[in-house]
């Protein structure tokens, strides 16, 4: 039977033949931390093969394209996807205090409140133009009562439409909308983001314009996903998040309004899902930001 020697922990176990790494762990009650639950997601049960890397079977595809993601030397294995066939010696790598409050994903330990779940979603940024010069020009407590006003008519539309707020940044928001039907995830939020519109264009703007003179605009970003859902934080304050690269791009496209005079931009993946239904404005192809070569944005002018 082949034998596993954990470090730091300074302890050797005997592994049944074809186990992985995470299941002798969890089966001799070793702390290991698992951060997406033992699925590939994340790095979080990585180890280092000490001695006996040629007993651990090949990096199946989903720990290889990790790998070569995060660069990884061959001895930096995931313990959820590595298998073992025979006697080797690691050192985990996840470790500290730290790690461990974070994960929370200790064997027999809570594990519910910090796993992330993968979910796919449409997401939606919403942000004032010309909020910087808006706030300058008037009373600190005006600009808390407008926004509070812009927050509340966008949390009813939003909501009408089967979607909710996430998180508030400033002048903005991300709004998400979940779904069994990505294309109906998609037709809800378009929805939405034209309701969005009309009600600024028929409340906001006469209600700021008549009360402090100044116009009101805003723009709108929208892109459907997979992302990561989850908490952050410590567990006294323990936060719901999503993270993914479907939420930097739609944060992106939002942005991409300002240079492009628009007010609201769909990506080609939320076009594609609904085109039969949206009456498009113009198309852009433009570089995104933090984002390799070119995208083509979408301009949302109604629905048909």
């Amino acid at each position: 039977m082949p034998k596993i020697a954990f470090a730091p922990d300074g302890r050797e176990v005997v592994a049944s033949e074809g186990e992985t790494i995470r299941q002798i762990a969890n089966r001799h009650q070793i702390p290991l931390t698992q951060g997406c639950g033992g699925r590939a997601r994340c790095t979080t049960c990585r180890t280092l093969i000490l001695e006996g890397l040629d007993h651990c079977g090949p990096r199946t595809p989903a720990e290889a394209a990790i790998a070569k993601r995060m660069g990884f030397p061959p001895e930096v294995r995931l313990a959820c996807q590595t298998h073992v066939k025979g006697d080797i010696r690691l050192r985990r790598l996840v470790l500290d205090e730290d790690d461990v409050d974070i994960t929370s994903l200790f064997v027999n330990g809570p594990t519910s409140i910090h796993q992330g779940q993968e979910k796919f979603l449409c997401i939606m940024f919403a942000d004032i133009r010309g909020f910087t010069s808006l706030s300058e020009a008037l009373l600190p407590y005006d600009v808390i009562h407008i926004l509070k006003r812009y927050f509340h008519r966008m949390e009813m539309v939003i909501e009408k439409h089967g979607g909710r707020i996430d998180n508030y940044m400033g002048d903005g928001f991300m709004a998400l909308f979940e779904t069994a039907d990505p294309a109906e995830g998609a037709r809800r939020s378009v929805a939405a983001g034209l309701e969005m519109l009309e009600e600024v264009q028929n409340r906001m703007v006469p209600y700021v314009r008549a009360n402090w003179g100044r116009d009101f605009k805003i723009g709108i970003g929208l892109h459907s996903g997979t992302v990561v859902a989850g908490t952050i934080g410590s567990r006294e304050g323990c936060k719901q998040t999503i993270i993914g690269d479907a939420v930097n791009l739609a944060s992106r496209i939002e942005s991409a309004n300002k240079e492009l005079g628009t007010s609201f931009l769909i990506s080609e993946r939320v076009r594609n899902l609904i085109k039969d239904e949206i009456r498009e404005g113009r198309t852009c192809r433009i570089p995104i930001r933090g984002k390799r070569g070119e995208h083509v944005l979408y301009e949302v002018a109604g629905l048909k």
